[in-house]
């Protein structure tokens, strides 16, 4: 593995041109924060937001990005120039990641991010575990599909990066690949059976509500039979199958972060945005709603701060610019589970000062009482909850 220098992440990305999906996620908010102040001499970042037309956009990346709490580091550095200085790298572009080039209705400016675009992140997903079927479907899979055939447009591409899920080897699925190895999975096949769905609901003239349970219920009828617990993840491993088999020649990362929670340390301590996964219980329990939960204590809970899993992001990135080799594509983000690839990251960066300092990403060098009692709780409390109460 190459060698790294205390700037090699700077190095990296100054003059660079990034395209990031899904600009307004928990993860891909502090990823880009991060960007921004290890490297704010990148060329320019395009932030996709689902959005109708660029206005829409622009506002949703102030309001829903820019102006949270997250950024406020980078707006004391700044000062009245922040809004210039992002008017001038951030570029807000309204799309949809179900569409063909994302929909993105202005053909210059198609053209301009196909001509210059290096590095592409596809963080853009729906992550509600039981989401109706049709919706995860065009998300996350043909998401996916959409964005690499995007990337295979980009003259410039040197890199791709899926953010994916998954408690599975840390290898990538063969198209057609399922948990249940009694099972076979054929895309086409669910699409077809999605599209089938819809026409027979429709027929009957069912009200909204009757067609978001229906196709909920398709989408987590379909998860099971192939092994997987819920759709969420059933339709992200689809699209990491479709991401590696139709990626041509692009060097792809696929990373695989599991339950994602508030900040350990970066910008700085606790940040977290909604209640998310595990936090719903910790939530009620706050509230006095719950006052006890059924569980077996043996059981590991896997949770991973998301700075920690933007580091990772940073680094894949650059050590795949270093080593530019078709092996050891997939990174699991986590504290349990196979990881032997993100240890590859860790020991990169092993005794290179300022870049294992600023770009932590060792689930061990966590104190989980203290993280969970003074850093998180605090955070969810203040982040979260407040606002609402």
């Amino acid at each position: 593995m190459a060698e790294f220098t205390s700037n090699s992440v700077e190095e990296y990305f100054k003059g660079k041109t990034i395209l990031v999906t899904g600009a307004t996620g928990f993860l891909t908010k502090v990823f880009v924060e991060k960007i921004l102040r290890v490297q704010p001499n990148i060329k320019r970042l395009y932030l996709l937001v689902r959005a109708s037309n660029p206005d829409v956009a622009l506002q949703r990346l102030h309001t829903e990005v820019f102006g949270k709490e997250l950024f406020k580091i980078q707006r004391e550095k700044w000062g009245e120039k922040f809004s210039s200085f992002l008017s001038e790298k951030v570029v807000a572009v309204a799309g949809d990641v179900s569409l063909h080039n994302f929909g993105i209705k202005d053909q210059i400016l198609v053209k301009e991010m196909l001509e210059e675009i290096e590095i592409i992140v596809h963080s853009a997903a729906t992550v509600t575990f039981d989401e109706r079927y049709d919706i995860a479907m065009g998300t996350n899979t043909m998401g996916a599909y959409n964005a690499i055939n995007f990337a295979k447009m980009c003259p410039r591409i040197e890199v791709f990066l899926f953010v994916s899920t998954g408690l599975i080897p840390e290898e990538p699925f063969r198209m057609g690949q399922t948990i249940k190895t009694s099972s076979k999975l054929d895309i086409s096949l669910e699409k077809q059976l999605i599209e089938e769905k819809l026409s027979d609901i429709q027929t009957r003239n069912a009200n909204e509500k009757t067609i978001t349970s229906m196709m909920k219920e398709l989408g987590t009828t379909r998860a099971n039979l192939h092994g997987w617990q819920d759709t969420y993840a059933f339709t992200k491993a689809m699209g990491e199958m479709v991401v590696t088999s139709t990626k041509g020649n692009i060097p792809l990362i696929i990373t695989r972060p599991t339950a994602i929670i508030g900040t350990h340390s970066e910008p700085f301590e606790g940040w977290i945005e909604g209640v998310r996964t595990i936090d719903f219980v910790f939530v009620e329990y706050f509230k006095g709603a719950i006052t006890s939960f059924v569980g077996n204590p043996e059981i590991i809970l896997d949770l991973i701060p998301v700075d920690m899993v933007a580091n990772s992001m940073i680094i894949a990135l650059l050590v795949h610019s270093k080593n530019n080799s078709s092996n050891n594509l997939i990174y699991h983000i986590g504290t349990s589970f196979d990881d032997k690839n993100t240890e590859k990251l860790r020991m990169a960066i092993k005794g290179v000062g300022s870049v294992e300092r600023e770009f932590n990403l060792d689930p061990k060098s966590i104190d989980w009482k203290d993280y969970l009692m003074n850093v998180h709780f605090p955070g969810l409390v203040k982040y979260s909850m407040q606002p609402k109460m």
